[in-house]
């Protein structure tokens, strides 16, 4: 359901504007109207835009450092003045550490030129040049090189692998070997020296990760402070920036929304301080910020109609009418009574799992899946891949006679639950458009409807289409879809759109339906993937009774655990893409409505 709005209108003196900011900041429940002036060109406003993007950016990597027990309330907090020093040591750690990672890399690069040649004191080099000889470092594929060499220029193999061969010459001072090779020119430093830089290096780098965890433990309360003072700062000077003036800029004028319930509370503050506001009921051209208001149940799968987009104020929320249907798909999709309890029993493991799909997942959802994946589980009887219903006992064989159904029957299953959410979609559509535009604007979808269904009926029932019902009832969908397609237009122009509407029946609605088999095929696939990993662990583990059972017990936790987490991500996207497109576009879902976003703090 969509909380129910009013608009509110303020006029206020200017010189009690900031007074009055604050009394509204303080109510918590007044969703500003935006304007698009000003805010752009304002130096304060986008000073704080940018800090406060470098300390989400601080922050994203900081927290996940920390564990929750230990972010204790940042009550030392004073005032933005504790930011810059922080944010300012974060990125002096973050530059040292780059700096030390850059500086490895460049000895690695040198270890990697010097490991050929052994471990020698480039000054042995330098001597014998004062001596008045000349020492050259060559590499040469290993079939190129040629022993010529080592007479004609004193060449010496230090050292040879599969694909080169290295070399040095030793030649008075300005002659230069004719070799075919590619001379090496080498750092100067000894390979020791380097390992033992690069020893040091690889320490100080390990000490990163301690070091900014610590830095974490100590710093995250403060930013957290930080952020939330910041972003009531910044939400304060944009609303600030909405008022319009008026009256030669001695009146400025504000709008915003509020729920309905706090309409008397909000009457109640605004009277007491003497402070001219009207309040009134949204209109058609109005944009109305959307609060969503369910139930328990359907609030937990809100986050999935935010993560397409809110509807319209005056369209029906479809949260409550969707829900059962995707956690019955989420179950169908993974379909397995041992993977629907083991997240239940390891709630926590994948509730975190749940939130990198979505942060605004609860708990509570993943509970609602696990059952549904448990109940769907139950039609096939499979338990971590294995047949439950091949046991031989009698209960489980009365369980097998009541729920086991088999894949031909769970296909048509699976066209039948989408032929029956495409018609509760349409029952959606009809009561959207009645709320809307009118009844009579609801007569074509009516009549797709009754079509629809009448000869479904008919042929499940092997009636006749030559029935006086059947025909009266399809005389009844004709009229409304042929002469209520567009109502006001002339009879030409809605039999034109009625016909242009019927080929998009027949070509969408068989493609919509069909888009339904993935709930079967991805439940398939799964219990084959289940039972190919059970047959590994079993097949690879060797004869050796305590090895044996370890190497089976390994390849059954990592195959299995591979297979749910890849389901787990199909169970969620496919039903989603179910639910976005085929019931979203037959229950003729516009979206598009803006979040209410309350200015202040919300008061519970």
């Amino acid at each position: 359901m969509i909380t129910k709005m009013k608009k509110l209108t303020f006029l206020v003196f200017y010189k009690e504007y900031e007074e009055f900011l604050q009394r509204l900041h303080d109510m918590g429940v007044i969703h500003v109207q935006q304007r698009e002036q000003g805010q752009i060109s304002n130096p304060e406003l986008a000073e704080d835009v940018r800090q406060l993007s470098r300390l989400n950016t601080a922050l994203a990597a900081l927290e996940p450092l920390v564990p929750t027990t230990d972010v204790k309330d940042p009550k030392d907090f004073k005032n933005l003045n504790d930011l810059n020093p922080a944010l300012d040591d974060y990125d002096a750690l973050l530059a040292d550490k780059a700096a030390t990672e850059q500086t490895l890399a460049s000895l690695r690069k040198e270890e990697a030129l010097l490991l050929p040649w052994g471990d020698f004191d480039p000054a042995s080099v330098r001597r014998l040049e004062q001596a008045g000889y000349e020492m050259h470092f060559f590499a040469c594929p290993t079939r190129a090189y040629n022993e010529e060499w080592e007479e004609k220029y004193h060449a010496i193999v230090i050292n040879t692998d599969k694909q080169k061969t290295y070399f040095i010459t030793v030649t008075l001072p300005g002659v230069m070997p004719d070799v075919d090779a590619e001379m090496c020119h080498l750092p100067d430093a000894k390979l020791s020296f380097l390992q033992e830089r690069i020893a040091s290096e690889e320490q100080r780098l390990a000490s990163f990760d301690e070091r900014l965890a610590s830095f974490a433990l100590s710093h995250v309360p403060t930013l957290l402070a930080a952020r939330e003072e910041l972003d009531d700062r910044i939400d304060f000077a944009k609303v600030r920036l909405m008022g319009e003036p008026v009256a030669a800029d001695k009146l400025i004028l504000l709008q915003g929304w509020a729920p309905e319930k706090s309409i008397d509370a909000i009457r109640a503050s605004l009277d007491e301080c003497g402070q001219f506001y009207e309040v009134d009921d949204p209109t058609a051209e109005d944009e109305i910020p959307i609060q969503l208001s369910n139930n328990k149940f359907a609030k937990l799968f809100e986050p999935l109609t935010k993560l397409y987009m809110l509807p319209q104020y005056s369209e029906l929320d479809l949260t409550l009418f969707f829900a059962p249907f995707f956690m019955l798909f989420f179950g169908l999709c993974l379909g397995d009574i041992g993977y629907g309890l083991l997240m239940i029993v390891a709630l926590p493991i994948f509730t975190k799992l749940f939130k990198l799909i979505n942060p605004d997942f609860s708990k509570w959802l993943v509970v609602l899946f696990g059952a549904s994946t448990m109940l769907c589980g139950l039609l096939s009887g499979s338990f971590f891949g294995f047949s439950l219903y091949d046991l031989n006992i009698p209960f489980v064989q009365k369980m097998k006679e009541f729920l086991f159904v088999d894949n031909s029957t769970m296909f048509t299953v699976s066209l039948c639950i989408g032929v029956v959410q495409i018609l509760f979609g349409m029952v959606l559509k009809a009561i959207n458009l009645t709320i809307q535009l009118g009844f009579k604007h609801a007569l074509s979808t009516i009549g797709w409807f009754l079509l629809l269904v009448t000869v479904i009926v008919a042929v499940l029932t092997k009636t006749p289409f030559s029935n006086p019902i059947i025909i009266a009832l399809l005389c009844l969908a004709a009229v409304g879809i042929l002469f209520f397609q567009s109502p006001g237009k002339n009879i030409f122009m809605n039999v034109g759109l009625a016909l242009w509407d019927a080929y998009n029946m027949a070509t969408g609605l068989l493609g919509d339906v069909l888009s339904y088999v993935r709930l079967f095929a991805l439940g398939l696939s799964g219990g084959i993937l289940a039972n190919v990993f059970n047959n590994m662990a079993v097949g690879m583990s060797p004869k050796i009774p305590v090895i044996g059972f370890l190497v089976t017990a390994l390849i059954f936790c990592v195959g299995h655990a591979l297979n749910i987490f890849m389901n787990i991500l199909g169970a969620v996207v496919h039903p989603m893409r179910l639910t976005f497109v085929e019931f979203f576009k037959n229950a003729g879902y516009t979206g598009g409505g803006e979040e209410y976003k309350p200015f202040g703090v919300v008061k519970s």
